[in-house]
Formats: structure tokens, C-alpha cells, sequence
């Protein structure tokens, strides 16, 4: 499942998070790049474990944490500490795939990447390029979002950021492990849990089908998940 959810960090979120990155230092984007990633990237990154990646990555997870969308979408058991990207004078990265693992350098957090998260901190009229490609059975899907929006994408899919012609593109970047391994099972819950919610407004919580669904819910949740 892939899937936008709008404005995860509002203007005043955004604009913090910009003033801690920006004064930051900025480093070769293959700083965290497997063998494959290093042949097709180009770009630059804010040096992973730095204090304002940190402390720029606390702001963006609290966000996450008051993102209803976010939380029934991925359901995330462990998100990896986000990271911070750039794209300008033609910097790209080709098709790639994500690592099945991720691993916290000097630590041991590790994670299993079942979903890509790419949170845009650019305003698509301040860039020219830089859209990014998912590739899946039914095509390409070209995203480029506004600031403060963030797309969720299987960690299994090919994907590639196109080349920044003019400007420059910022994004916070970062892969998490959902309590529901399988792609398909997470959308049926995701499906089932915004139904839910809509039949929640319209007829109330504790109404008789409301109550059966969010039954079946919890049934499914306690079959397909880890905690």
C-alpha cells in the first residue's frame, strides 16, 4: 500500500525543523549507503547522530505520534531515527531498493524495514525534479508533495528520485517495522480501521454494526500482529 498523508508538520513544525537542519552539518549522502545505493546516489545528508539530527528527528516522531493516518497505516512497532537528505545541482538517486535490515550504527537497534517514509520540507514550486518514483506491478507513481506531507511506501518497492535541475529539495527520510509484516494484511486492517472511523462519526461508537467491526478489528490485529 502506498500512501500520502497530508500535513504531518504544520508551518511552524516545518519551520523548526528547518532552522535546527540547516545550521547542521551536511555530509555525502553515502554517508549510510549499502554497496548497491552507492553506485546511483548522489546527494548530501545531515550527519547521521548529530545533535541536530536528533534533535530534529525527536520533533518529527512526536508529529508522527499525533498523526491518527500515520499510526492506522503503518502501525509501527520500531521506527528507525530519522534522516535528512538534499537534493540540488542535479543530484538524484537511481533505482535502488531499500535493505531489508536497517542497523543504528554503534548500537544495537536494528530494525526490519517494512516501510519507506519520505516527509517533504520543500515546497514542490521551489524545485524543479526531484519527484519520487515507486515502481510496482501497475507502473511508476510519481510523487512530489507538499511541505509537511509524507508518503508511506513498501520498503520492497524499486524506487528513485529524479534529478534536481534548479533549487533544492530537503526531506526527512526513514524506515520503520510494522506490528503487521505482510503489505496486504496491513491495508485490509488500514481499510477496516477508516471505516470504523467513519461509521463512528455517522452513527456513534457503541451502535451495533460499529462495535462488530471494531470487534473483528482486534480479532485480525491479535492474528496478524507482533507487539
Amino acid at each position: 500500500m502506498m500512501l500520502k498523508i497530508k500535513q504531518v508538520l504544520d508551518a511552524e513544525g516545518i519551520a523548526k525543523v528547518r532552522r535546527i537542519i540547516d545550521a547542521g552539518p551536511w555530509v555525502d549522502g553515502n554517508e549510510t549507503s549499502g554497496h548497491q545505493s552507492r553506485l546511483t546516489k548522489r546527494n548530501e545528508q545531515l550527519r547521521q547522530g548529530c545533535d541536530e539530527a536528533a534533535e530534529a528527528g525527536r520533533l518529527v516522531l512526536d508529529a508522527l505520534g499525533r498523526a491518527p493516518e500515520f499510526v492506522a497505516a503503518a502501525l509501527p512497532l520500531k521506527v528507525f531515527p530519522p534522516l535528512f537528505n538534499r537534493y540540488s545541482g542535479g543530484d538524484e538517486f537511481g533505482f535502488h531498493v531499500d535493505n531489508s535490515i536497517r542497523r543504528l550504527a554503534g548500537t544495537d537497534f536494528r530494525i526490519r524495514s517494512d516501510l519507506s517514509c519520505t516527509l517533504f520540507l520543500e515546497q514542490p514550486e521551489d524545485y524543479e525534479g526531484g519527484e519520487l518514483i515507486v515502481e510496482d506491478l501497475f507502473g511508476e507513481h510519481r510523487v512530489k508533495l507538499a511541505a509537511g506531507d509524507m508518503v508511506l511506501y513498501p520498503s520492497s518497492s524499486l524506487h528513485r528520485v529524479t534529478p534536481v535541475t534548479k533549487g533544492a529539495r530537503t526531506s526527512c527520510f526513514f524506515w520503520l517495522q510494522s506490528m503487521v509484516r505482510d503489505d496486504g494484511d496491513r491495508e485490509k486492517l488500514y481499510r477496516l480501521d477508516r471505516s470504523i472511523r467513519t461509521l463512528s462519526e455517522e452513527r456513534g461508537a457503541t451502535e451495533g454494526v460499529v462495535m462488530e467491526l471494531t470487534n473483528l478489528y482486534h480479532n485480525l490485529m491479535r492474528r496478524w500482529a507482533d507487539a
